[in-house]
């Protein structure tokens, strides 16, 4: 039991690391992309802040359900 333990806790680091590398990997690249095309960099950044913006509003206009 503790020797599954140990090797589902192996197993789940070694899976977030390798998420985490691509993550980071591709972060890199997007942002040399975004760097060498100001136009890009500006349409993501209108992209971003109307999504983050219609979020806001739907939490701020979400009702909260009745407590029994």
């Amino acid at each position: 039991m503790l020797a599954q333990g140990f090797l589902l806790g192996g197993v789940q680091i070694a899976v977030s690391l390798t998420v985490n590398l691509v993550i980071v990997a591709a972060a890199g690249t997007i942002a040399v992309f975004l760097a060498e095309r100001p136009a890009w960099l500006k349409a993501q950044r209108w992209l971003m802040g109307t999504v983050l913006g219609a979020l806001a509003v739907r939490l701020a206009t979400e009702r909260t359900p009745a407590h029994a």
